[in-house]
């Protein structure tokens, strides 16, 4: 085996992405997590984008000697494995069901194909692939087909994000630890790292590439790997289980344009509003950090959709914003309190209700158009 420049930082990353997945799947096994086992998964689809290279830099030719045209990778089944992956985090209830098999059938088809042929020997393959194969530009096909699902996959992916976060807005007084920005930075990343390899295959097709040339693609590979395997892994996993899907964004929706038209309605607003006032100014439930739009419904026992929709009939705010300006008043009131002259600016924000630097200072200048340490 031979280990150089261009082989050994594709070892590193391949091994890598083994070590994750497994340690994921662990994980995943102890605390039935299923977003766990798709993202090894999703680090193992990784691992074989980049094993051809790396193996025929090691000088190990056993995929194109013994293993001609059997499948090297997880290929078709990769965009909608992370797109389930995040599904997954956001809703800790969703399970696969038959019907989400569709969104794996190119992988089915594909995988079937190839195993089909590569079972008929290794003369067949090289007759069928000079015959068939590519005579009628099936590889074009694959590449064409699997260019579309990851643009599919990554819209649908984004959009799913996108919803997420507004819907938080709505449930969670703070929404650091339930904001997975870190798979917004994923998709972005992988966008330009996809991107970046149709550049390479253009670039390629015009005017022939070295092998050494095309390795570059490899290696953005080995960075996202590495990003993936850190950031994926220490993602802080929600204290409390969430139950995100597109139904939940669409009813949140409804419930923020409701019209208040039955005479009866506005009697029964106007008690649960004066019930919530009183949980924040005489309780001070805003001081619990963790404080949720669940937390309020059972305080008032009552359900989720009638609580939002009093916080955005009766305030015109999201429950987000509701909290943290209680938080952000109670803040302003210690800082004129002499009593407070000994405390930090940070452990008044955290003795208010907040429980991270950065939502205190992007709460605190929102509603006071200033930064807190300006006001102090």
């Amino acid at each position: 085996m031979n280990l150089d420049l261009y082989s050994t930082p594709l070892w590193f990353g391949f091994i890598q992405a083994w070590i994750y997945a497994i340690l994921l799947w662990y994980r995943g096994w102890q605390k039935n997590l299923l977003s766990d086992f798709l993202l090894g998964l999703l680090l193992v689809g990784m691992a074989f984008s980049i094993w051809e290279y790396m193996l025929g830099f090691s000088g190990i030719n056993i995929l194109w000697e013994e293993l001609e045209f059997f499948p090297r990778s997880l290929g078709f089944a990769f965009p909608p494995i992370y797109y389930f992956y995040f599904k997954s985090q956001v809703d800790s209830n969703f399970r696969f069901s038959r019907k989400d098999i569709i969104y794996f059938l190119p992988f089915i088809i594909h995988t079937i194909y190839h195993v089909g042929v590569f079972a008929m020997g290794h003369d067949f393959v090289m007759s069928w692939k000079q015959n068939f194969h590519n005579k009628y530009g099936i590889p074009n096909i694959e590449f064409f087909l699997r260019m579309a699902l990851e643009v599919y996959f990554f819209y649908r992916s984004l959009k799913l994000y996108l919803e997420y976060r507004n819907w938080t807005e709505t449930q969670f007084s703070d929404t650091e630890k339930v904001s997975f920005k870190w798979f917004r930075n994923f998709l972005i990343v992988l966008a330009l790292g996809s991107l970046s390899q149709w550049g390479r295959l253009l670039v390629d097709s015009l005017y022939n590439l070295t092998f050494y040339e095309n390795w570059w693609d490899n290696l953005v590979g080995v960075f996202l790997i590495y990003y993936v395997c850190i950031t994926g892994y220490a993602q802080v996993q929600p204290t409390k289980n969430l139950v995100f899907n597109e139904v939940n964004s669409s009813s949140t929706k409804t419930i923020e344009t409701i019209s208040y038209d039955n005479s009866n309605q506005p009697a029964i607003d106007l008690v649960l509003k004066e019930k919530i006032d009183k949980l924040m100014a005489e309780d001070k439930l805003y001081l619990e950090s963790e404080l949720t739009l669940a937390d309020v419904a059972n305080r008032l026992k009552t359900n989720i959709s009638i609580v939002s929709g009093v916080v955005n009939s009766g305030y015109n705010k999201n429950f987000n914003d509701f909290v943290n300006e209680y938080r952000v008043n109670a803040v302003k009131a210690m800082l004129k309190d002499p009593k407070s002259k000994h405390l930090s600016l940070l452990g008044i924000a955290f003795d208010c209700g907040f429980n991270s630097k950065s939502t205190f200072n992007r709460a605190f200048k929102k509603f006071t158009n200033v930064s807190p340490k300006d006001f102090q």
